[in-house]
């Protein structure tokens, strides 16, 4: 079973724009704790007053789900975190050192060694707290493999129960990236004492795929956020990552106890909190997953619906799926939703109505359910013309008397007349 450490609540949050406030922080992880996630990471308590505040009331209401705040390897972090944490019935205190040559050069200024001193000194302080501790290697796939594991063997001898292998700056290959966990799963000697997590950032697109990659390799826990919100381009989607394993459960051989059909409601009260809109095409949860468009796709899920569908909307909290008319569709979906809006055509006259709706594809881009009803109304109670306007001319000007012409066709013959006024 696979941990699903959630931190939409922390690293969504730094999404430009995506701030929350302590109760909207709250309303989300309730949510969260329906939709069944194993850990909540609240919040960096050391950070502000209000992370502080959120972390804390996070821990004080939500019951039955572990809840982290995350604390650079620093005392006074890991202080801060367990005073926030000190209500939760479960608590994890989420500590952090990076690891890789760039980041020990020119952001910490440190050596190796002092590194691996101080990832050893901030877990043994947040043992002090709780048992619940988990290491983060920041800038793990860009560090010296090597030096990881050695990291990775002394902060578990330390007391470190999770080992989370962040790909920090989405910079990791799915193959590269699996390589890596293997690696640590075959050269870390005492890596059967904790549970190695994964962390993957979106920035070339592949968080969602190193993240699986990683789990096939011996992960136990996978860090995301709903939406794939995050710093920079996101966060790996839990959605996706959920449901590729839910809908895939042979290749995976691994599950989660997430309540999928939580998935919708969720993606859309973060999206109204923080602001973010879900793109359309977003898979699992975008306004399209469930739409057909395409004739040949339409003629297909109306047969049998797996022929282009791989999991049910109601699977994840969506109603149905939707069958989207426009140019690209195809006479059966048509004539299937006029039996749904109560239409019984003959053959001639759903002809005639399909070529009117094909021509007004190609005047709108979206078609509405009452323009169908009115071009269907139009084709079946068509009565003879009478009136038809031929030409319509209005002249006007500050020195000359307002004149209108109109030709109109009367019962198929043709009028015209000319009349002046003053409005």
């Amino acid at each position: 079973m696979i941990k699903i450490f959630d931190t939409t609540l922390r690293d969504g949050e730094q999404s430009p724009g995506a701030s929350m406030n302590v109760e909207e922080k709250l309303h989300v992880a309730r949510q969260l704790a329906r939709l069944n996630v194993d850990i909540i990471e609240a919040g960096f308590p050391i950070a502000s007053p209000g992370d502080f505040e959120a972390v804390k009331r996070i821990s004080e209401e939500i019951k039955g789900v572990t809840i982290a705040g995350l604390a650079r390897a620093k005392d006074i972090d890991i202080e801060r975190a367990a005073e926030a944490l000190k209500p939760a019935e479960q608590s994890r205190i989420h500590t952090f050192i990076a690891t890789s040559d760039i980041h020990l050069k020119f952001k910490l200024r440190m050596t190796r060694e002092e590194v691996l001193e101080t990832a050893i000194k901030a877990v043994k302080k947040a043992r002090q707290y709780t048992d619940d501790v988990e290491f983060s290697a920041e800038d793990a796939t860009r560090s010296d493999w090597d030096f990881l594991c050695k990291v990775t063997e002394e902060v578990i001898k330390a007391g470190a129960k999770t080992v989370n292998i962040p790909d920090t700056v989405g910079y990791a290959i799915p193959q590269e990236f699996g390589e890596l966990i293997e690696y640590l799963m075959n050269n870390v000697p005492n890596i059967d004492k904790a549970t190695i997590s994964v962390h993957c950032h979106n920035d070339l697109g592949l968080a969602v795929a190193n993240s699986l990659t990683a789990v096939l390799k011996g992960a136990g826990q996978v860090e995301c956020t709903i939406n794939g919100i995050g710093e920079r381009a996101g966060n790996a989607a839990m959605e996706e990552i959920v449901m590729a394993m839910k809908v895939r459960p042979q290749f995976f051989n691994a599950d989660t106890r997430i309540v999928t059909e939580e998935f919708y409601k969720t993606s859309r009260l973060v999206s109204k909190i923080t602001g973010m809109v879900v793109q359309p095409n977003k898979a699992i949860v975008g306004d399209n997953a469930f739409a057909h468009e395409s004739g040949i796709h339409q003629d297909g899920f109306l047969k049998e619906r797996s022929t282009y569908e791989i999991m049910r909307p109601e699977m994840v909290g969506i109603p149905q799926s939707k069958l989207v008319l426009g140019k690209h569709s195809g006479r059966h979906a048509f004539r299937e939703r006029l039996k749904e809006l109560g239409f019984q055509l003959t053959e001639e006259e759903l002809n005639k109505a399909f070529e009117r709706f094909k021509q007004l594809c190609d005047q709108k881009k979206y078609i509405f359910d009452e323009d169908i009803e009115a071009l269907v109304s139009e084709e079946v109670k068509r009565v003879e013309e009478v009136f038809k306007l031929e030409r319509l001319e209005v002249c006007s000007g500050t020195d000359e008397k307002p004149t209108a012409t109109v030709e109109l066709v009367v019962r198929g013959e043709k009028r015209k007349t000319t009349a002046t006024g003053d409005g």
